[in-house]
């Protein structure tokens, strides 16, 4: 059975390690071509020689003219996945400014860059998929200590819903991808950061229904899906193991 996915070119930001890398993996399985970028170069090489239809990139997402240049030189893209993230441990008394603004740069901005990018090419073509990281935080659920987070995540939300409102008529599809906690090697580093690693990895999953963390390759599962889906737009899709059930 061909895969909706067979010979189409994707474009995975964030893609050297967490969710990134594992949906990178699972689209090059799908038989896509895949264009894994991220600001590590050294560390999303690895990626080629874990498959043959990955080609690497390094990319700051945040210079304008750098995801311009890219993405004239791979061309036509059928997928953007959206991965590229960060996450403040903060609340509304105590959150620094600098940090907002950085958060909204690379949560939402970078979206928005990347976006403009490929676009033109997909309007040309009447098809295109675009999937945006979002998260449980912030759209269904808001959580103390993830301020900045919450906010900027909140943010794509409707900015994948505009996306979605404008470009339905040109065959273009927009949706977001909102994971709970997924067991990645950022998460791993903020839980070390806290100073009581066990004490507050016991805490969150005490939250979970399902009594464990996701994985990276459950996320990339969906995000594939989502990505071949024909008559999916504007959708968000929680994947969080039943906590915001």
């Amino acid at each position: 059975m061909t895969s909706a996915l067979s010979d189409k070119t994707v474009l995975v930001t964030a893609a050297a390690q967490g969710i990134g890398r594992a949906s990178a993996l699972a689209f090059a399985r799908a038989g896509a071509r895949v264009h894994a970028v991220d600001i590590n170069g050294v560390r999303v090489k690895v990626l080629e020689a874990d498959h043959p239809s990955i080609t690497t990139h390094k990319l700051d997402v945040l210079d304008d003219r750098a995801v311009a240049a890219l993405v004239s030189q791979i061309g036509s893209v059928d997928v953007l996945f959206n991965c590229a993230g960060i996450m403040y441990h903060d609340m509304i008394l105590d959150f620094d400014m600098d940090h907002l603004d950085f958060a909204f740069d690379l949560n939402v901005k970078s979206m928005i860059r990347m976006i403009r990018a490929v676009l033109p090419g997909m309007i040309a073509r009447k098809s295109g998929s675009i999937i945006n990281m979002a998260s449980a935080a912030g759209y269904v659920k808001g959580l103390p200590g993830q301020f900045t987070f919450s906010t900027t995540k909140a943010a794509v939300i409707g900015l994948t819903k505009s996306v979605a409102a404008e470009c339905v008529s040109h065959g273009i599809r927009c949706n977001a991808i909102c994971p709970g906690v997924i067991d990645t090697p950022s998460m791993n580093d903020r839980l070390k950061a806290t100073g009581d690693y066990e004490g507050t990895r016991t805490t969150l999953l005490s939250r979970l229904p399902m009594g464990r963390f996701g994985t990276p390759e459950e996320v990339a599962s969906l995000v594939v899906f989502v990505a071949g889906a024909p008559y999916l737009t504007g959708q968000t899709f929680m994947i969080d193991g039943g906590w915001t059930a």
